[in-house]
C-alpha cells in the first residue's frame, strides 16, 4: 500500500525530476517559453525565498489570481516550498470579488501575473489591511515587481519540514448558490492521487505530454501540473480563452499524448466543421471530467477520430477522479469502477447502504480526502461521515461493477410521484440530430412540478412548436412515457462555468423570473 514518510514537503516531486537525471528535460511548454525541470525548480526556491523576505511564513495563506502560464506552478509551489498555503482562486471572478477570497483566506500576500494585475491591484484599494500584491513589473500600480523579488533571491532553498497531514493548499469549490468555500488539502493529497489514478488509470509515464486547462481547478491542477511532475513528463499550459480551434491549434503544435478537457470542449470541438478536421494522431487518451459526458457525444467523437474517452468521476473535495474506467473498458455513459486506492457505496436517504440496482447517494473514501471547509463546520459535518466523504451526486451500479450517473440529489425531479434523472433525458436528447446541447431541470408551473429542457439546435435548425413535438416524442418513446420535457425552451447558449459545468441553477432562475 502506498505510504509516504511522516515529514514530507510535496514540492519533492520537482526535486525527485532532478534527482533522475531530468534537470535539462522540458516540464513546461507554453506559447515560445520552455521551462526545463531545473529552472523550475530554481524559479520554486526564489519565489519561496521571495515570499519568506516578505513576511510569510508556515501556515500563511497566498492567495494566487493567475492564468495558465508559467508563474502558476512557480508560486503555487514556491509557497508550498516554505510551508505556505496556496489559494488559487478563478481569476475570471469579479473585481470586486477578489477582496472577498483575500479577506476569506486571512492573506497579506497576494501573486497575479500581467492579465489580471490591475484588476487585482484595483479590488485591494481601501482593503482594511496592509496586503501585498506581487505581478510582473509594469502591469498594476503599487505592485511588487515580480521579476525584482526573483532575481534578488538565490536558486536553492530546501524544503520546509513539514508534515504529510499539514495543512498545503486551498482549492475553492463553488456551489449552486451562496459564497465559493475553501477546501483544505494536505500536502499527502497530492502523492496519492498521482498514486492512483495517474498510475493505474492513465498509465502516465515519462515520455508523455499533457494538455489540461485551469490549473486553479482540481480537474485541471491533476492532469496539467501534478501528474506530469510526478511522472517526469512535460505540461502544455495555455493561458488563452478555450476555442476548439485554440485547442486544435495547440494540439497540432505540441503534440500532446494526453488530453484533458471538458465535455462542453469536446462537443464544441466536433460541432467545430474546421476543428473537427484537426490532426489528433498523438493523443493516446482523451480524459473528460466535471461534467458527466454524454453518450452521443463519446460515441461521435470515437468514430470521427478513434479516440475513446476516459469519463471519470471526481471532485474537488478528494481533489481528483476517483471513479473511472481504464482503456478498452468504456461503457459510455457510465463513468467506470472505482480507482484503485478508492471505496465507494450508495446509500439511502437515512444513510443506510443500500444494494446494486438501486440508485442512492455516492460516498467514497480514500486518502485524498480533504480535511474540511474553511470555518465551515457545519458544511464539512454535512459532508464527511467519518471517513467518508458525501458527494451529493445520486448513482446506481449495475451487475458488473459500473457506476452511473443519475444526476445530483438536488437536481432530481419528481413527477407524478415518480423520480426523474435530467442526466436520462439529456443523454436522449443530445441523440437527436437536431440537438447540439441540452440541460433538464425541474420547475414550478402554477404549482406543479414540471420538466424544462433548454436546447441549443445544431447549425441549420431552427426552433418551433414542430420541433418541441418531436422532441418530446422522442423521449417518450426512448424512455418511460413520463420522462419527458413538458417544456423546451431553444437557447443560443447554456450558461456554464469556466470549468464546463452547466449552471443549472441559472436556468431555474430564469423560469421563476419569467413566472
Amino acid at each position: 500500500m502506498f505510504e509516504l514518510p511522516e515529514r514530507y514537503n510535496v514540492t519533492t516531486l520537482i526535486d525527485a525530476n532532478l534527482t533522475a537525471g531530468r534537470a535539462a528535460k522540458t516540464a513546461l511548454l507554453c506559447d515560445d517559453e520552455a521551462v526545463s525541470y531545473g529552472e523550475l525548480l530554481s524559479r520554486v526556491c526564489r519565489m519561496g525565498r521571495a515570499l519568506r523576505r516578505l513576511g510569510v511564513r508556515q501556515g500563511d495563506r497566498v492567495v494566487l489570481i493567475l492564468g495558465d502560464t508559467p508563474v502558476f506552478p512557480v508560486a503555487f509551489f514556491g509557497a508550498l516550498r516554505i510551508g505556505a498555503v496556496p489559494c488559487p482562486i478563478n481569476p475570471l471572478f469579479r473585481e470586486e470579488d477578489y477582496a472577498f477570497f483575500v479577506r476569506d483566506a486571512g492573506a497579506f500576500v497576494v501573486v497575479s501575473d500581467a492579465t489580471y494585475a490591475a484588476k487585482a491591484g484595483r479590488s485591494l484599494t481601501g482593503y482594511p489591511g496592509n496586503v501585498s500584491l506581487i505581478a510582473p513589473a509594469g502591469s498594476a500600480d503599487d505592485a511588487l515587481s515580480l521579476e525584482d523579488l526573483m532575481s534578488a533571491e538565490q536558486d536553492f532553498l530546501a524544503p520546509a519540514d513539514t508534515h504529510r497531514d499539514d495543512m498545503a493548499f486551498w482549492l475553492y469549490s463553488g456551489g449552486s448558490t451562496g459564497l465559493p468555500k475553501a477546501v483544505l488539502h494536505a500536502h499527502q493529497d497530492i502523492p496519492f492521487t498521482c498514486e492512483s489514478y495517474a498510475r493505474h488509470v492513465l498509465g502516465i509515464r515519462e515520455s508523455d505530454v499533457c494538455f489540461a486547462r485551469v490549473l486553479f481547478h482540481a480537474y485541471g491542477l491533476g492532469g496539467g501540473l501534478t501528474f506530469p511532475i510526478w511522472a517526469g513528463a512535460t505540461s502544455i499550459l495555455f493561458p488563452e480563452r478555450p476555442t476548439p480551434a485554440g485547442i486544435i491549434t495547440v494540439i497540432e503544435r505540441f503534440r500532446p499524448s494526453l488530453l484533458f478537457l471538458v465535455p462542453a470542449l469536446y462537443n464544441a470541438i466536433l460541432n467545430e466543421p474546421t476543428s473537427a478536421c484537426g490532426d489528433l494522431s498523438s493523443l493516446r487518451l482523451c480524459i473528460s471530467a466535471a461534467e458527466p459526458l454524454a453518450p452521443e457525444i463519446w460515441r461521435r467523437w470515437h468514430d470521427h477520430f478513434g479516440l475513446e474517452i476516459l469519463d471519470g468521476l471526481g471532485s474537488t473535495e478528494m481533489l481528483h477522479i476517483f471513479c473511472s474506467p481504464v482503456p478498452g473498458t468504456v461503457r459510455p455513459g457510465s463513468s467506470g469502477k472505482p480507482v484503485p486506492g478508492y471505496e465507494l457505496r450508495l446509500v439511502d436517504d437515512a444513510g443506510a447502504v443500500i444494494t446494486k440496482g438501486d440508485v442512492g447517494t455516492l460516498q467514497v473514501r480514500g486518502a485524498s480526502a480533504f480535511s474540511g471547509y474553511w470555518r465551515q463546520r457545519a458544511k464539512t459535518l454535512k459532508t464527511l461521515i467519518g471517513e467518508w466523504v458525501t458527494t451529493g451526486d445520486r448513482y446506481r451500479v449495475d451487475r458488473d461493477g459500473f457506476y452511473w450517473y443519475e444526476g445530483r440529489t438536488d437536481d432530481m425531479i419528481k413527477i407524478g410521484g415518480e423520480w426523474v434523472s435530467p442526466i436520462e433525458i439529456e443523454n436522449v436528447l443530445h441523440e437527436h440530430s437536431a440537438v447540439r446541447e441540452a440541460a433538464v431541470v425541474g420547475v414550478a408551473v402554477g404549482g406543479i412540478m414540471r420538466i424544462r429542457a433548454a436546447v441549443v439546435l445544431a447549425s441549420g435548425r431552427t426552433g418551433s412548436a414542430v420541433l418541441t413535438r418531436e422532441l418530446q416524442e422522442w423521449c417518450k418513446n426512448h424512455l418511460q412515457r413520463y420522462q419527458y420535457p413538458h417544456l423546451i425552451d431553444f437557447v443560443l447558449e447554456l450558461p456554464k462555468t469556466i470549468t464546463g459545468k452547466v449552471q443549472r441553477f441559472r436556468l431555474r432562475e430564469r423560469e421563476l423570473a419569467a413566472a
